[in-house]
């Protein structure tokens, strides 16, 4: 079975034929580092890790670029705000963004590209926009003529006129079209900028990914990934760009893949409604783990209601799994030869069906439970191979039911404290001390269950 994608430009599923089977080429749009990233920021990095995952089952080289966006307004006021630079805000939630990826088990791009970082590539396709007449100077600005390209639109299937209709775009006067966009801006002696052949300056948002995607990856790559809202206008400019500034005819991207909108309790995620979720704090109250499942849920192109119901069933289901390993913990796990006819891996070779694949996921769980000791080596390992490929299962049973989330709650250390006493409560015959530790720490969410073998505990 091949791997089958969809693609927006062409508003189809299409089989995934890599322009070099040796060497598969994979752009990610990353976080604006302002600020900590929300839930819906992390549905990109969660959705397009697992496709890294599975690209690399099938290909010897796979090269997965997620950029950081380190020059922006929105950093620009943020550092205002906090009387520091744009280089310490941006290098304090450039941190914190790995860390909390780290934390969502995903795996790390093999290269991370900055915009401050890459200057000179932009500065350079500006320079040929302008000489292939896609560009012109206006009032220390330089602009993108989308006029000049015929098929500008055919990303988000948009006319020019569409565009214009309701759009937010600025009408400036030193435009020659409304539509035109900026690729490079004036900076005021007190902002951030760069020399450069238009005056000092800095680039324009859309500019940055182009000439990062040409600087590390090359004219052309296989897929680029982000979520639905970056269509348009973001990558339909990158498009324009990358395609005007680049020799010879045909796309720059041969596959866009983009992720649907993620709400917050059935309502569309926003400050303004007061639920805007940052990673940050959910990782506070929940593992990693538990919102990367709760993320890979849906399937990545339909809309998902990231609810505590969602949570909760997502730390029920991994919980389950966890279960189904602990009980085999001593059976040394055999590596599957062959994922071809694995029904998990169908289901993530079909555009990243993560719903089947996680269904029968459970399906093997429970096949596991079942069987004769002789299956259980090769049931383990394929169990713990879809666990990969998802990036789920990636503690030991003891770990997931042993440690905390966060700060919060009682340690490991404290519980086993609390059960040393116990068992001592219990040799005095003090029965009334035992049961008060055991209601004590189920309290705190710590289960005991005790057995032949002594006293194990798990987290609720």
């Amino acid at each position: 079975m091949s791997l089958t994608l969809y693609n927006t430009r062409l508003r189809r599923k299409e089989v995934f034929q890599p322009l070099n089977p040796e060497r598969v080429t994979m752009y990610v749009c990353g976080p604006t580092v302002y600020n900590f990233i929300h839930i819906g920021n992390a549905r990109p990095a969660v959705v397009f890790d697992t496709l890294y995952r599975v690209l690399k089952t099938l290909y010897p080289e796979v090269v997965y670029a997620r950029n950081i966006t380190d020059i922006d307004d929105k950093i620009m006021k943020a550092a205002k705000d906090n009387n520091e630079s744009i280089a310490d805000v941006a290098e304090r939630f450039t941190q914190a963004y790995l860390e909390d990826m780290v934390s969502l088990n995903t795996l790390s791009p093999d290269m991370t590209p900055k915009a401050t970082e890459n200057l000179e590539p932009m500065q350079s396709m500006i320079a040929t926009l302008i000489e292939r007449g896609h560009a012109y100077e206006a009032e220390g600005h330089v602009l993108f003529a989308v006029q000049s390209m015929p098929d500008y639109g055919k990303l988000s299937n948009r006319s020019l006129e569409d565009m214009l209709d309701g759009a937010r775009v600025e009408v400036a006067p030193y435009k020659k079209y409304a539509g035109d966009f900026v690729l490079w801006k004036p900076s005021a002696e007190d902002e951030p900028g760069w020399d450069s052949p238009w005056g000092y300056g800095r680039p324009g948002w859309h500019l940055e990914c182009s000439a990062m995607i040409k600087a590390h990856l090359g004219d052309r790559i296989d897929i680029h990934g982000g979520g639905r809202d970056l269509i348009f206008p973001h990558h339909e400019n990158e498009r324009a760009q990358s395609c005007c500034s680049q020799h010879g005819e045909g796309e720059f991207v041969q596959y866009w893949m983009h992720n649907g909108y993620l709400n917050i309790d059935g309502e569309k995620m926003s400050k303004s409604l007061g639920n805007f979720r940052t990673v940050r704090d959910l990782l506070g109250q929940y593992k990693g783990e538990v919102l990367r499942f709760a993320l890979l849920s849906a399937q990545y192109r339909s809309e998902l209601d990231f609810s505590r119901e969602l949570l909760a069933q997502a730390k029920a289901s991994l919980d389950s799994l966890y279960t189904s390993l602990k009980e085999v913990d001593g059976v040394v796990a055999e590596a599957p030869q062959n994922l071809s006819d694995a029904p998990f891996y169908q289901a993530l070779l079909d555009d990243l069906n993560t719903p089947i694949a996680i269904a029968e996921l459970h399906q093997l769980a429970k096949a596991l439970n079942k069987a004769a000791d002789e299956e259980k080596p090769r049931l383990k390992g394929l169990l713990l191979k879809a666990g990969e490929l998802m990036g789920f299962l990636q503690e030991s049973p003891e770990q997931w039911f042993k440690q905390g989330v966060g700060e919060q709650g009682i340690s490991a250390e404290e519980v086993e404290a609390l059960i040393a006493e116990r068992v001592q409560a219990k040799k005095d015959r003090n029965f009334a001390r035992a049961d008060e530790i055991r209601e004590s720490l189920k309290a705190q969410g710590v289960v005991l269950e005790d057995s032949r073998e002594g006293t194990s505990w798990r987290r609720e």
